[in-house]
């Protein structure tokens, strides 16, 4: 049988009160009586039932998410999936709250982890971008004990608590692998399309990519690295210039986002002409351009599960309970035409 309050109570020779304040960690105790209970939890193997005590303090917990606002497909559903959450969280004394900042603007994501900062939520999560200024606000949440979760792209060097994302070097050795494979031999360059090199997924992407291009198809030229800001138009205009400047262009790696450009450039194309072309994230335009064959294969990435996995990690750290690795384990998911779900 379990111990419970009665039995450390008894064990102390306290009040059910007093055993109260010590597990709370509240003021009021003296060390000699909070030491005295704290020595008969041990004793009896006390664990605490936290759902329990949480339900019983009617506690709700607050988790603010800070995500990028721009025409991504990928981010767009991303917030989808946030406020999906936000509404089954009621129910799970949980409140969540969306912060919208513009995308790869470093100065208004710092406002908005300082912001959320003053609030003191029991945890942020947030798409970051690897900037200084960037990882000094992370820092402070830290510093104010404010578990901090980074979204889809990672902070290098900061504190914060937990990444829920794919393994992006990963990713980007993966989307070399296919593209080596699928030019089989034929010779031209391959253009590599970022969004941005300030968000740490895809730049690490591109090392990825770069690494194994290099190592095992050295015989494919790789172009200098282009910026689409994962703007549908930009991209388009810098893919169209690049078939144009480059007319044996053989494949295109894009690791971020805007692939709607790239697809109406890539489209115009005769299918002969086509290069290979692998991209990120499953959407409504890359499943269309998969059948028509305009994309040879998408890399992607659970939204929903990124969703779901910062919750859970920030609920176990205000709890204080501990983080299942495994279950918080992003796959990376390969579609190519035959397999569409």
């Amino acid at each position: 049988m379990k111990p419970t309050v009665h039995d450390i109570a008894a064990h102390a020779g306290v009040s059910l009160a007093t055993v109260d304040r010590v597990l709370n960690g509240r003021a009021g105790v003296r060390l000699v009586t909070r030491e005295r209970v704290e020595a008969a939890v041990t004793a009896l193997g006390f664990v605490r039932d936290q759902a329990a005590a949480n339900l019983a303090k009617s506690r709700v917990y607050a988790f603010t998410f800070i995500l990028p606002a721009n025409d991504n497909s990928f981010m767009i559903g991303l917030r989808a999936e946030v406020a999906a959450a936000a509404a089954r969280a009621a129910s799970e004394r949980i409140r969540l709250t969306i912060v919208d900042v513009a995308a790869f603007d470093v100065a208004a994501l710092v406002s908005a982890l300082d912001a959320a900062g003053l609030d003191r939520p029991d945890g942020v999560a947030f798409v970051a971008v690897d900037a200084a200024e960037v990882r000094a606000a992370a820092d402070r949440l830290a510093e104010a004990q404010v578990p901090v979760v980074t979204l889809v792209s990672d902070l290098g060097g900061s504190s914060r608590t937990h990444y829920a994302g794919i393994d992006n070097a990963a990713a980007g050795r993966t989307a070399a692998t296919l593209i080596g494979r699928f030019l089989g031999g034929r010779r031209g360059p391959v253009l590599p399309l970022a969004g941005s090199l300030m968000v740490r997924d895809h730049a690490e992407r591109l090392d990825g990519f770069s690494s194994v291009m290099r190592d095992r198809f050295p015989q494919q030229q790789i172009l200098p690295v282009v910026e689409g800001r994962d703007d549908p138009k930009e991209t388009e205009r810098l893919v169209t210039r690049a078939l144009h400047d480059e007319p044996q262009l053989a494949g295109i790696y894009s690791c971020g986002a805007g692939n709607r450009g790239l697809i109406r450039a890539v489209s115009r194309l005769p299918a002969e002409r086509r290069p290979v072309v692998v991209l990120h994230e499953l959407t409504e335009a890359t499943r269309t351009a998969l059948l028509d064959e305009v994309v040879d294969a998408v890399l992607n990435q659970d939204a929903g599960h990124e969703v779901r996995s910062a919750i859970r990690v920030l609920k176990a750290k205000a709890d204080g309970s501990p983080v299942v690795t495994a279950q918080e384990r992003i796959r990376i998911d390969i579609f190519l035409k035959d397999n569409l779900p």
